[in-house]
Order: C-alpha cells, then structure tokens, then sequence
C-alpha cells in the first residue's frame, strides 16, 4: 500500500546509512585484491619480474612472499565484496586489510618499486576514505 510505512528486513541496510560512499571503496578495495592476486602468483611463479635485493632485513624467498601476497589479495576481494554488499563488518575489515596490505607493500618494494608504490596508494586511499566514513 502506497500510505503504510515500509518494512524493511533487519541487516537489509547498514544502520540505515546509503551504500553509495561504501561503493566508492569497495572497488578499489576489490582492484588492491587483485594487484596482490596477480603479484603472488608471480612470485609462486618465481617469475624473473622481480629483482632480488642482496641486503635487505625483510628478505624472503620470492615463493613465500607469493604466498603473503596471495592470501593478503584473497582477504582484500572477499572484504570488498564485503563493502560493496554494505555488512556491518565491511568498514572495520576493509580498514584492517588495507593496512595490512600497506604494510606488506611497504616490505616489498625493494622488489618491484614500481607496482609496490602504486597498491599502496591505492590501499591509503582505501584506509583514509573508509576511516573517514567510520568515524562521520
């Protein structure tokens, strides 16, 4: 009936709020996933895309700095889709993965500068603009 209030289904909504902004970074969210999809299988791969640095602390062998990437891009994808569907635990997750994956980034770059710079740019657009709606 047009004059009766609508229902709506508990969790249909995150507290009431639109998911248009969470839209805005769900897909970056989702991007970041497969940039560090693709980077892990090279590294598995053991690809000869990556220079291999000589003195440096956070040295790993390229597989298992494949599989960091891997796991990390596998989080990154599901918590977008996360955000993207507006759960209630998209914003917290999304800001936990994309530090996390801040953080590995920043490890890697003696690796492949290039493409490390650019996913954490993109994963600090992600921490800023979902840290940002969390706490407006």
């Amino acid at each position: 009936m047009p004059h009766e209030a609508r229902q709506e289904t508990p969790g249909a909504r995150n507290e009431g709020r639109p998911a248009g902004p969470l839209r805005y970074f769900g897909v970056p969210l989702i991007l970041s996933g497969v940039l560090s999809i693709l980077q892990g299988i090279a590294g598995i791969a053991e690809d000869r895309l990556y220079g291999v640095p000589r003195h440096y602390e956070y040295r790993f062998d390229l597989t298992s700095w494949g599989w960091i990437h891997l796991v990390v891009g596998v989080a990154l994808v599901l918590v977008g889709v996360g955000v993207l569907r507006a759960m209630g635990w998209g914003r917290a997750a999304g800001v936990t993965t994309a530090a996390i994956s801040l953080v590995t980034q920043f490890m890697f770059i003696p690796y492949y500068p290039l493409w490390s710079i650019s996913v954490m740019t993109l994963d600090l657009i992600i921490l800023w603009g979902l840290a940002r709606l969390a706490f407006t």
